[in-house]
């Protein structure tokens, strides 16, 4: 069950509520702009998202979601035409509102809603990120030159089979022993006494 929201709801009743809400969609939609209270533009906002959200979907269940709440195939037609490939690149953000003032007669706070239908542009690095990109270039610019140089050289190349030559030998002495051990010759002693001669 959708949780109901808090404070008295817009016009009289729920009903009222998303005919209002859709009716200002679409008029959002059609306009690009337009000028309400402050209370119907911050209630219109999540609303008009997700609408976008679901244009920027595009496929045909979406469309028909969008038909559900916004009637007149006009706007829907160009919010999935003309709205979604502008912000498709825009991962959330698709309104903005700026406050007005207040309205005249009953000193009610204003509020323009606006689509943001800008290209998206990436923000610029702040300075402490960009002195931290700039200490690990040059560490980066360094590991391939040190890369670089023991391939070069060829004797590097020939020392590291001849250790794994040397190792090969005294892997095979240090078995040997263990497998006269376990058959209760004393090998281990003859082998000190040789080493002893």
């Amino acid at each position: 069950m959708p949780k109901p929201t808090k404070g008295p709801r817009l016009g009289g009743g729920p009903a009222h509520e998303r005919l209002l809400l859709a009716n200002l969609a679409a008029a959002l939609f059609t306009h690009k702009s337009i000028q309400t209270t402050e209370t119907k533009a911050k209630r219109l906002r999540p609303f008009a998202e997700r609408l976008i959200t679901f244009a920027k979907r595009g496929d045909l269940h979406s469309r028909r979601r969008v038909l559900a709440v916004i009637p007149d195939k006009d706007v829907v037609y160009e919010l999935f035409s003309e709205i979604a490939p502008l912000v498709a690149e825009r991962e959330g953000g698709y309104t903005r509102i700026t406050k007005t003032g207040f309205r005249k007669g009953d000193n009610a706070p204003m509020a323009v809603i606006e689509l943001v239908l800008e290209p998206v542009s990436k923000k610029p690095a702040s300075s402490k990120k960009s002195a931290a990109r700039a200490d690990v270039k040059p560490a980066t610019a360094d590991a391939p030159a040190a890369e670089e140089a023991p391939a070069a050289e060829a004797p590097a190349a020939d020392e590291q089979p001849e250790t794994t030559e040397v190792e090969v030998p005294v892997e095979a002495e240090e078995s040997a022993p263990a497998e006269d051990a376990e058959s209760g010759a004393e090998a281990p002693a003859e082998s000190d006494e040789d080493a002893a001669k």
